[in-house]
């Protein structure tokens, strides 16, 4: 039999599902229609202010791809789609989902990262240079964050211990949440001062700015705040070198009470770096958009971690849909 290209040409084509679904939700397409329960492409193009020829290819292109269902000449939204896409549901990812768009531009520049090696974007074009994309990049992390933590804090095992500090802790949404299921612990998020102002106003909005204080800075210089009993790393040690994963591990060893425990919560792949897919797919994400950025092992991880100092380390897998692994590590009384 000869080979088939139905992969390749399912590949060269996955964009365009990708792009229904960012122009679909920034539109408004999926609240609109939780609102209404069902509506003609006329309806929504009215309620909506698009033009009724592109309302209507875009809103059968959303069926095409799974995001609506259509009945005559009627559509709705999905269980999926109503789930996840309504802005304000208890589930809401519409605007973490917005990080993917936003990065969608530095893809397009890959063969300029193969030949040179080197990120085809600063980081410092969303955590900081460009008050737009910082804010749109934090409030993304709010919303995956929002979402993925109620798998993540269950999971936690902080009984007993009164202080967090957060390192790169972004919008604050897991010290948040953390906090208000641990109601004896509060925390301290560390990240950089354009970040920090607007992980500020989230943390209030949330009404827990008695719990969970900011401190501008960056992690790579700026002291710990020391003796805590736990820290977290969650979701930014793959845009560090392995220099630096070392040094803020051996600093995170010094800054915790004995019997204190670090998390970390990313991406991880096995030892070939290969697998699982996404995994290694993020890590040319991240070396786009960051100097150093890439996706460990589970085994990098479990070595650094020793090499720091710490004991009794554990990683499992969260569950699916998310890609992302969570390990805990001790330092010994």
């Amino acid at each position: 039999m000869p080979p088939d290209p139905t992969s390749i040409i399912s590949l060269a084509s996955a964009f365009y599902g990708s792009s229904i679904l960012f122009a679909s939700s920034d539109l408004g397409v999926f609240g609109k229609l939780a609102a209404l329960g069902r509506a003609s492409s006329a309806d929504l193009a009215r309620e909506l202010k698009l033009s009724p020829r592109g309302a209507e290819l875009l809103l059968n292109g959303c069926v095409a791809v799974g995001l609506l269902e259509k009945s005559g000449d009627l559509f709705r939204n999905t269980p999926a789609s109503a789930a996840f896409l309504v802005p304000g549901s208890p589930g809401d990812l519409s605007g973490a989902i917005r990080y993917n768009r936003d990065v969608y531009s530095a893809w397009q520049k890959l063969p300029e990262f193969a030949r040179t090696g080197d990120p085809v974007e600063t980081p410092e074009t969303h955590l900081g240079d460009d008050s737009g994309r910082t804010r749109a990049f934090v409030l993304s992390m709010h919303g995956r964050a929002l979402g993925m933590g109620r798998a993540v804090v269950p999971r936690l095992d902080l009984s007993g211990r009164k202080t967090l500090l957060d390192l790169g802790g972004g919008p604050g949404t897991y010290s948040v949440l953390i906090t208000a299921a641990n109601p004896s612990m509060r925390a301290t998020v560390l990240d950089l001062p354009a970040v920090a102002a607007i992980a500020t106003e989230l943390i209030a909005s949330q009404g827990a700015s008695d719990r969970v204080s900011v401190l501008p800075g960056d992690y790579h210089t700026t002291p710990f705040p020391s003796p805590v009993d736990a820290i977290n790393f969650f979701g930014m040690l793959h845009q560090e070198s392995v220099d630096s994963i070392r040094d803020l591990f051996r600093r995170a060893f010094d800054a915790l009470n004995p019997g204190g425990v670090v998390h970390v919560m990313d991406m991880m792949t096995d030892a070939s770096h290969t697998a699982p897919a996404f995994s290694a797919l993020f890590a040319v994400n991240m070396a786009l958009t960051t100097k150093n950025g890439w996706v460990f092992s589970d085994q990098e991880l479990c070595g650094w971690l020793e090499e720091a100092g710490f004991t009794d380390f554990r990683v499992e897998p969260l569950p699916p849909p998310m890609p992302h692994w969570l390990a805990v590590a001790r330092k010994p009384d």
